[in-house]
């Protein structure tokens, strides 16, 4: 370049510089972005399953129909004895316990004595039905000779019947006298040893009245005992009721004549069958229930008064869509069924259900008629669809 003009040497020096600043600018431009790839497919929904073709025969699948349904009530209840067989014995005089002759759970046959009681009721008793017996007696022969002596013409007919008056009114006191020992327990041998021989009884029994079984003794030894005061609760206990208290929102569908079937815990599996006997009229104001009852044969002596019992009643029939117990799934506290959406593809559909009846859960909302449900291994496919969750 030194045997170039100044001029040409300049020009030179632009163009090489110029093409330097190219390159430079070509060097520095970026990379040009890469093609774009197809988008990932989108996540699976978590709630859809699909089973493969050679797992196909452990589900059953049904469509969804309206079916009869007995709704089913059950209630917390217990066995009673039956009250109109229940007696309560007590003394019937004033005195002093002298002598416990049953305890609870014995057999007891009508007459037979439950306790001694000691009176001084007793005693005068004894004495007036004495005193009317002799009064009674006396009156027979005034009459007897009054029939003697107007035969002889010694007084006249009005005297005779003063003294038949007299001995109707006596006789009357007799068996007054005579009735009021037997109430108060004096058996009629005990009476007749008393009018024959004067022997006066210090004591009285209270005696059973009804053939049954003591379930109540309220009374020991030298315990003084009143009128009216239940000493002991006899019952036959060869039939029982059942007593149980339906809420009062249910209270109407409930009516009496209405078959009742009775489970009893303490018997295992055995089932027993009634009908309801009584529902109350009135709604008890601390647990707002109504009271109902059923009564159950006992003759084998099952039964015993406290058992709890659960007793499961009818109501009206109704048509309704329903599902088997076994197609519903718990999830997230809340009911499930798996509804088929195409060739081997199911999804768990959330539903709200009735109260299961006969095995059968009425559907309220969300399924339709006609819809493809899992009616039976609804619980397998469950783990499937959550298998396939975590993969």
């Amino acid at each position: 370049m030194k045997n170039l003009s100044p001029a040409l040497q300049h020009m030179m020096l632009s163009l090489l510089i110029g093409s330097s600043a190219v390159i430079l600018s070509a060097c520095n431009k970026p990379a040009p972005a890469p093609a774009p790839t197809a988008q990932k497919a989108a996540n699976p929904d978590p709630m859809e399953v699909t089973i493969r073709a050679e797992m196909g025969a452990q589900f059953k699948v049904s469509p969804l129909e309206e079916v009869e349904i007995t709704p089913l009530l059950d209630i917390a209840g217990r066995i009673e004895a039956n009250e109109r067989l229940v007696t309560r014995i007590g003394a019937s005089v004033t005195g002093r316990v002298t002598e416990v002759l049953s305890e609870l759970g014995d057999k007891v046959r009508p007459g037979q004595p439950l306790a001694r009681v000691a009176s001084h009721e007793l005693t005068n008793m004894q004495m007036n039905y004495l005193r009317a017996h002799s009064a009674a007696s006396q009156a027979e022969r005034a009459v007897e000779r009054a029939k003697q002596l107007i035969q002889a013409d010694v007084i006249g007919s009005a005297e005779l019947q003063r003294r038949e008056s007299e001995q109707s009114v006596a006789r009357a006191e007799l068996r007054a006298a005579h009735d009021q020992l037997r109430q108060v327990g004096l058996d009629a041998q005990a009476i007749d040893k008393l009018r024959d021989n004067g022997i006066l009884h210090p004591a009285t029994a209270v005696s059973a009245s009804i053939s049954g079984v003591v379930i109540e003794r309220k009374v020991s030894q030298g315990q003084v005992a009143q009128p009216g005061d239940p000493l002991f609760t006899v019952a036959d206990l060869s039939n029982v009721w059942v007593a149980g208290a339906l809420p009062e929102q249910v209270a109407r569908s409930v009516q009496t004549g209405q078959s009742v079937s009775i489970e009893v815990p303490a018997l295992g599996q055995k089932t027993l069958s009634g009908k309801i006997i009584f529902v109350g009229d009135t709604v008890s104001p601390e647990t707002r229930t109504v009271a109902i009852r059923t009564q159950v044969d006992n003759a084998q002596r099952e039964l015993k008064p406290q058992m709890l019992a659960t007793m499961r009643i009818g109501g009206t029939p109704y048509k309704s869509l329903a599902i088997p117990a076994q197609a519903v799934v718990r999830e997230n506290d809340r009911d499930h069924v798996f509804v088929r959406t195409g060739d081997g593809r199911f999804r768990l559909t959330p539903v709200e259900l009735g109260a299961l009846s006969g095995g059968l859960r009425p559907v309220i909302k969300g399924l339709s008629a006609g819809a493809q449900v899992v009616t039976e291994g609804a619980f397998h496919m469950n783990n499937e669809r959550k298998r396939a969750e975590l993969e």
